[in-house]
């Protein structure tokens, strides 16, 4: 950064910390982007990233950053924002549009019923038919506790690891790579898992309950 950057890619706290200690300019920024605005903004990040957009922004200014925003949802609180950085000829580009089908065609699609007890024994037989011995499978819980738990069930608890907020950081990219490398087939995860992995030969993804 003290030599001179072309690109800087940042959460919004960081950024905010480098700009207090007087580390970073964005006075030249030509170019602003927020990635998953509509999570980062929901998740309380909204007054930060006003602080650090503010230093980069001069009101009804034609040199002001083009600024991009990628969402994966839009309520109404996106635009909002949305207006306030953007051009009032700001283009929306809608990669869904009308579909019904908002899923990728090669992806298919199973609900199955059951009672909650038997959700650990069911979802080992889902593993076992649609995954197998040799393929890979992420499962994703509501919450730590049940993440814990089904990771501990009798069911799928042999070849298993648990991914939550609860584990430290360097034991959850421990827990990533041994995934990644096929040290173990199943990985029981709360939504810190849903966001900016890349993780090849996933066969199976389950939801253990519809997402409230």
């Amino acid at each position: 950064m003290r030599s001179g950057i072309d690109i800087l890619v940042g959460t919004p706290g960081r950024i905010k910390d480098h700009l207090q200690n007087g580390k970073l300019d964005l006075s030249k920024v030509k170019h602003v982007v927020l990635d998953e605005v509509d999570q980062m903004l929901d998740m309380g990040f909204a007054e930060q990233v006003e602080d650090i957009l503010r230093v980069a922004y001069k009101k009804d200014s034609e040199d002001n950053p083009q600024t991009l925003l990628f969402s994966a949802t839009c309520p109404h609180w996106v635009y909002d924002v949305a207006k306030k950085y953007m051009k009032s000829r700001y283009e929306q580009i809608d990669l869904i549009g009308k579909r019904t089908q908002k899923a990728a065609t090669t992806v298919e699609h199973l609900a199955i019923e059951c009672h909650w007890s038997q959700r650990a024994a069911v979802i080992g037989d889902v593993i076992q038919v649609y995954s197998g011995s040799h393929g890979r499978t992420i499962v994703f819980c509501e919450t730590k506790k049940e993440a814990n738990e089904l990771a501990l069930n009798a069911s799928i608890k042999q070849d298993c690891q648990s991914l939550h907020g609860d584990i430290p950081q360097k034991q959850r990219e421990i827990t990533l790579k041994g995934f990644r490398n096929g040290a173990f087939k199943v990985l029981v995860a709360t939504n810190v898992a849903a966001r900016g992995l890349d993780i090849p030969e996933v066969d199976l993804v389950v939801q253990s309950s519809p997402p409230k």
